[in-house]
């Protein structure tokens, strides 16, 4: 049995609206074995992101416990969270407005790198930088342009080298082809699942694309009103819903592309 990587315990956020309270998230449970991909699905509004923010500490919890590696984020010192941030990455929805138009792709990617103890520098940085950007199918010579030179796909390619620049053992993917078209999506699915085999990361990947999450993920769970409706492994949810959320989903579901379906899944 894979040994788990991430696990969320009864998760709740609450917001307060003047004298109304709403839970983003109420009382969630999952977890994520390593080496695996969990897509989190469900409609606007059903609590994926704000759930994605709480796993990177972006935002914390009313009640319940979020273990990295067996250690609790919200339990840590400001100076042991920052030293594990390194090991757990974000790719954004937005590959346009989650990179500085100020900054030269070099210095985008390499933002993350403050957070290790000894951050290469000058030859050694380019060559690493130089290296992810060819892993991610751009070029070594793009480190040097800015991101309006690129497409939204090349910019999202991008966000994935910034993503992977620190070496993490966990990606928390937000909508993060969601802004693009179907092809260009097909094309970040499978670079996602390239450096899951290859890198053996985790991934929490949250979509309200049913179509996304039957592609490339191992299990999934289904979210609705900030609850956990439904989990299992995607064959299981997928070709067979229990619940009647989870087949409104599937009636809606939007083909991600006819041409090379489940081409991408590991071992095919």
């Amino acid at each position: 049995m894979r040994k788990k990587i991430l696990e969320i315990i009864d998760l709740t956020r609450e917001f307060k609206l003047g004298d109304t309270t709403l839970k983003a998230v109420d009382n969630v449970s999952l977890s994520l074995e390593r080496g695996t991909i969990l897509g989190v699905v469900g409609e606007s509004g059903s609590g994926k992101s704000t759930l994605a923010r709480i796993v990177m500490a972006l935002d914390k919890p009313t009640e319940g416990n979020v273990l990295f590696e067996d250690s609790d984020i919200f339990g840590l010192t400001s100076a042991r969270l920052r030293k594990l941030r390194a090991s757990f990455q974000m790719i954004f929805q937005d590959p346009y407005g989650s990179l500085d138009p100020r900054h030269r792709v070099s210095r985008i990617v390499a933002e993350p790198l403050h957070l290790e103890d000894n951050p290469p520098k000058g030859d050694a940085l380019r060559r690493r930088i130089g290296a992810l950007l060819e892993e991610v199918e751009l070029c070594k010579e793009d480190m040097d342009k800015y991101p309006h030179e690129f497409s939204g796909g090349q910019r999202q390619r991008i966000a994935i080298a910034r993503a992977l620049i620190t070496k993490p053992k966990l990606i928390v993917a937000d909508e993060a082809t969601s802004a693009l078209d179907l092809t260009v999506q097909a094309q970040i699915l499978k670079l996602i699942l390239k450096m899951r085999d290859k890198h053996g990361i985790s991934v929490l990947f949250i979509t309200h694309n049913i179509a996304v999450v039957d592609e490339i993920c191992d299990s999934v769970a289904v979210m609705q009103s900030g609850k956990v409706v439904e989990t299992g492994t995607v064959r299981q949810v997928l070709d067979n819903p229990q619940e009647e959320y989870t087949k409104r989903l599937l009636s809606a579901e939007l083909n991600l592309t006819n041409i090379g379906r489940k081409k991408y899944r590991k071992g095919t």
